[in-house]
């Protein structure tokens, strides 16, 4: 087997351990909700309780993010040697930038879901449990970071050098990362993958021109946290949540 060839195979090993997998969980969940109700009257649940017992669903819920970090070691394992920028070498600066990311991100993106909500091609998105314990908000954190750290690392670290490493132009590259990105967030509705693609386009730009994927992983996780905190805290008092 030739190189080439070696590493066309390792990245549909990596895709298909992790977020290759989930997109064709999504597509078919979108096929699901479009042919039972449509978009408008369905609902995408995130971090969703693992069981009533309370030790089982704390439980169930820290092997889930541990386990769905297993690829991102897997993909920093296979880069060995190579550098993706997932250090912390410049934790201020990467902190800045990763805010900036968010706001410039997620505040066009609360307009684009709910213009979906409206036009009934995205699903209501819960991103917090229905049954809430005092440890709910860490691991809703914990949630966030794993999210971070799996998507940027794999979509955009890995991804965009192995696809250089096979020759493929820039331009392929970050649009081929960004339409993997919104194509495992189908599930939550066709506004949302489009919102998701647009913020892969940013974020493949910026790992392109830097070479740095932690200020990616920063803001990942705060829009996330914000996400999935927020509605936690407020969406029993405001009823648009």
């Amino acid at each position: 087997m030739t190189e080439r060839s070696r590493t066309k195979a390792e990245v549909w090993i990596v895709l298909g351990l992790s977020l290759g997998q989930s997109a064709v969980y999504a597509v078919l969940s979108l096929i699901v909700k479009l042919t039972d109700g449509g978009l408008k009257s369905s609902t995408a649940t995130l971090n969703a309780s693992r069981a009533e017992q309370q030790w089982l669903d704390l439980t169930l819920q820290v092997l889930s993010i541990g386990f769905g970090l297993v690829p991102v070691a897997l993909a920093l394992w296979l880069l060995a040697g190579r550098s993706i920028g997932l250090d912390p070498r410049s934790p201020g600066r990467d902190t800045l930038i990763g805010a900036g990311l968010a706001a410039l991100i997620g505040l066009p993106g609360l307009g684009v879901y709910f213009a979906g909500r409206a036009l009934g091609v995205t699903a209501e998105i819960v991103t917090a449990p229905d049954t809430v314990y005092w440890w709910t908000a860490l691991i809703l954190v914990a949630a966030a970071l794993q999210n971070g750290l799996l998507e940027e690392v794999v979509v955009v670290g890995y991804l965009q050098t192995r696809l250089r490493d096979l020759g493929w132009n820039v331009g392929t590259v970050i649009v081929t990362s960004a339409l993997l990105r919104g194509s495992y967030h189908l599930y939550q509705g066709v506004g949302q993958a489009f919102g998701n693609v647009v913020m892969g386009l940013v974020f493949g730009w910026w790992f392109h021109k830097t070479g740095r994927v932690m200020p990616l992983v920063v803001a990942h996780t705060l829009l996330d946290v914000v996400a999935f905190v927020g509605y936690l805290a407020l969406a029993d008092q405001v009823a648009w949540l």
